[in-house]
């Protein structure tokens, strides 16, 4: 075994040489170093003089969160309400294994080159307003700055493909929103609609109901 060098008092990373200790029990030469951070740890010659040990730990951790935190939207545990919107956007239309992939990605949906970094999604919709969701304004179009707004999610439900346009003097709306307007409860003018095919206008008890002949 050839001569060990003295690495006591050298500067490695953020670990400072304090003095050498017994060799482990292949007798590889370690040394006591104290970190930056004020914690210390016992490693070997190889890992300093190489680069593999520079803290005791503290460092790949900062690394790590780090590379989990962009511009104060994390992805752990505590991220936030915009990086999670951003995150399900991606993953109903990009990740067939999504439960929700066949009604975004499998119908065409995608998301715009901007948007397929969170940077960019932040840049164009700012941080997402409490009690807001993410909606597209064109039900069948893609996820870009053009066609999404932050909606509430009453306005979003009303804004889906299972929704049914009904156009009454030449204003189209929403069976929710015509209910709105005219003060009637959607379930009952619903179910005169899809179970009795009642018209729009009777539904609403705009016109009489016509009996059937016979």
């Amino acid at each position: 075994m050839g001569k060990v060098i003295d690495l006591t008092g050298q500067q490695f990373g953020r670990l400072t040489v304090i003095k050498r200790v017994e060799n482990d029990k292949y007798d590889r030469t370690q040394w006591l170093c104290k970190c930056d951070c004020g914690h210390n740890i016992i490693t070997k010659s190889y890992y300093l003089r190489s680069g593999d040990t520079q803290s005791c730990g503290c460092l790949k951790k900062e690394l790590v969160s780090k590379r989990f935190y962009i511009h104060g939207h994390t992805i752990n545990h505590d991220s936030s309400n915009t990086y999670e919107t951003w995150s399900h956007m991606i993953q109903r239309c990009n990740n067939p294994n999504n439960k929700r992939y066949k009604d975004y990605g499998g119908r065409g949906i995608k998301v715009c080159e901007k948007w397929t970094k969170f940077e960019g999604f932040l840049q164009d919709m700012g941080k997402r307003p409490e009690v807001m969701t993410l909606d597209r304004v064109d039900n069948d179009g893609d996820y870009c700055k053009e066609n999404c707004k932050w909606s509430t999610r009453k306005e979003q439900q009303r804004n889906t493909r299972k929704n049914r346009l009904i156009t009454i003097n030449g204003i189209t709306k929403c069976i929710a929103e015509w209910c709105d307007f005219f003060q009637k409860p959607y379930y009952k003018v619903q179910q005169r609609i899809k179970k009795y095919n009642w018209t729009p206008e009777e539904a609403l008890e705009l016109v009489p109901r016509r009996k059937k002949n016979g």
